[in-house]
């Protein structure tokens, strides 16, 4: 019981660190727009009922959509847009055009993950940087210049991983909530009357007497809820209860503190309205706390870069992207991933971001479409898994769901008069990255087709070859084919050429499924196809990390004996040619066959040993 306590307040500190730092630091800035967007007329009923709204807003959409009722929908533990998306399509399986529809929306939300991935640290950083104007004028010029300083920095140690200091952040943010709490405190007391505020009618008052102000400001009160969809994304790392435990305990009463604090110093000192957060502190603690939210948001930003990188890998396994050079830092957690591409790429995204806004206000222009649109798809999606998956009648799936639907219509409406200023940037992000992702889905489907259309049975083909059957020599080829049952072009080129067999063969395809995880008791599939030939299906699921050997090594007992030492693998590399007729357009095929041409090598994502790996090519029109 004891361990058990302990177990569940290191998961719990964790989640702060990891699931928090991201709506923990949206104090620095969120309070600022909305008060310094000029929309709203400073009065004290104004304050009372934009805290208001701020506090009902976090407790509808976090507290009661994400903490309550989204985190009951994990997939084998896992949760995220992509387990959601997973869990979706399979409740609606027998209905092949809502769930191809399904999957369109929550790739589309997937590909807006990396524009919100780009804004999200930009304006984060640079707000806690920028606490160091309120020090002193003179820092001004410094602000960008020390960001992207920061900002280097962080994508720099990505390599290393998070292993060796990932322990600290849950600490770290720990404190900045302590410290936050007790900013807010301090003013709390000076005029307890603030706390008023907390009654829903202030809230319902003012959009009363302001419902187009209220609308416009919306754009900019969603910043409180930044970071909003980590509390899904990272349940498989640290499960419900540390995740529900952390927010109603620590963070939620923290954020209601300081936002509170600020409204009370807003109405003693209107003027601290261009930077109120750091205008709660004395001039002595200006500079810890600017080095504090520093930390704070650069903790926020890891754990988005790792969110990143986990999405991409699921997204590859999915088959929406091609392969890409996937390290893992860790030898002990394999989620512990690093992508050098999507880390550099979205490096250069941040830094272009930075300096074409240049300040946090200018950032939270483009902040809050993609957000609050992923928000209204995560919302759409569970909605299906309410209905088809849990069974639940349609008039309570309805209740469940309508509501936020509602909400998420209404805040990404507000969020588009945006777009102008700034919501483009993360649009055009995500629709390039949607771009690639249908374009390569697209050019493998075509890709199989095309294959299909030229394959060989392989049964047949055995037959026909064994009548006068070639020398054999000893060892195993592993011949890896995407479909089964079809003679892989490998195989081919090594008759032709090498006019050889080997003693076993192994015709291996490997499988990603729309589910989480498969265990080792269900990997593996087989079946003889006489003259020691077997066919070989491999099953993972999209955080499952393939390794052909360690799966192949299952067979042992089966009837085929293989031996690492004389085992060959054997590989098509084929040559994608663009050609004008049917399929994709000709400018999408050809950025298929650059993607293609540009996929890191099988032999690496399959985790295939260099030295036993044969590849072949040959080229394909389609």
């Amino acid at each position: 019981m004891q361990k058990s306590k302990s177990s569940l307040a290191a998961l719990t500190i964790g989640a702060i660190g990891v699931v928090y730092g991201d709506i923990g630091t949206s104090v620095l800035y969120a309070v600022k727009e909305v008060f310094g967007s000029g929309h709203v007329p400073f009065t004290t009923a104004n304050v009372y009922g934009i805290l208001s709204i701020f506090f009902w807003t976090l407790t509808v959409i976090v507290s009661i959509k994400y903490v309550v009722l989204v985190l009951r929908a994990d997939n084998n533990g896992e949760g995220g847009l992509i387990a959601m998306l997973a869990l979706a399509s399979q409740a609606v399986k027998d209905k092949p055009r809502l769930r191809q529809a399904l999957l369109g929306v929550g790739i589309f939300g997937t590909s807006l993950f990396y524009g919100d991935g780009v804004i999200t640290p930009a304006i984060s950083v640079l707000s806690a940087v920028e606490g160091l104007e309120v020090v002193s004028p003179a820092f001004k010029q410094s602000v960008i210049p020390l960001t992207l300083v920061v900002l280097f920095l962080l994508f720099v140690f990505q390599k290393h991983g998070t292993g060796g200091i990932g322990r600290f952040f849950g600490p770290i943010t720990l404190v900045w909530f302590a410290a936050i709490s007790v900013l807010g405190i301090s003013h709390i007391l000076r005029r307890p009357e603030i706390l008023l505020a907390l009654s829903p009618h202030y809230a319902v008052l003012f959009m009363f007497n302001n419902p187009g102000i209220t609308f416009i400001i919306l754009g900019a009160v969603v910043l409180c809820v930044t970071g909003a969809e980590a509390l899904y994304a990272d349940l498989g790392h640290f499960g419900k209860r540390p995740i529900r435990l952390a927010w109603f305990t620590v963070v939620m009463p923290a954020l209601t503190l300081n936002y509170f604090g600020q409204g009370a110093l807003l109405l003693a000192r209107p003027e601290a309205v261009k930077n109120p957060f750091y205008m709660m502190a004395p001039d002595w603690a200006l500079l810890p706390l600017v080095v504090l939210a520093t930390a704070a948001t650069v903790i926020a930003s890891q754990a988005l870069i790792t969110g990143a990188f986990s999405v991409t890998k699921q997204v590859i396994q999915l088959g929406y992207l091609p392969r890409l050079n996937i390290q893992h830092t860790s030898v002990r957690d394999t989620g512990q991933i690093y992508i050098p591409f999507v880390n550099w790429g979205l490096f250069v995204a941040i830094v272009l971001a930075v300096v074409m806004f240049r300040s946090s206000s200018n950032l939270a222009g483009a902040y809050g479409i993609a957000v609050t649109l992923d928000m209204l798809i995560t919302t759409t999606l569970t909605f299906f898994v309410v209905r088809y998956r849990w069974k639940y009648p349609l008039p309570l799936c309805i209740a469940a769901t309508g509501w936020f639907f509602v909400v998420d219509v209404t805040f990404f409406s507000s969020n588009l008069l945006k777009l102008i200023d700034g919501g483009w940037f993360p649009l055009m992000i995500g629709g390039g990255i949607f771009t690639l992702m249908m374009t390569w889905k697209q050019g493998r489907q075509l890709l199989a087709e095309k294959m299909r259309i030229d394959a060989i049975d392989l049964p047949s083909f055995l037959a026909a070859v064994f009548v006068t059957p070639p020398t054999r020599v000893e060892g195993t080829a592993v011949f890896l084919t995407a479909e089964p049952g079809t003679v892989p072009n490998a195989m081919l080129h090594n008759l032709k050429h090498n006019k050889v067999l080997h003693q076993n063969n192994l015709f291996v395809t490997v499988r990603s499924h729309e589910v989480p995880w498969i265990g080792i008791n269900k990997r593996l599939e087989i079946e003889s196809l006489g003259h020691d030939c077997w066919q070989v299906v491999l099953n993972y699921g999209f955080k499952n990390d393939p390794d052909v050997p360690r799966a192949l090594e299952q067979i042992r007992g089966r009837g085929c004996e293989i031996e690492p030492m004389t085992t060959s693998y054997f590989l098509s590399r084929d040559t994608v040619i663009p050609t004008i007729g049917s399929g994709m357009a000709t400018w999408r095929e050809k950025l298929f066959a650059q993607m293609h041409h540009n996929a890191s090598a099988a032999a690496d994502f399959l985790n295939l040993p260099n030295n036993s790996v044969v590849e072949l090519g040959s080229k394909i029109e389609i």
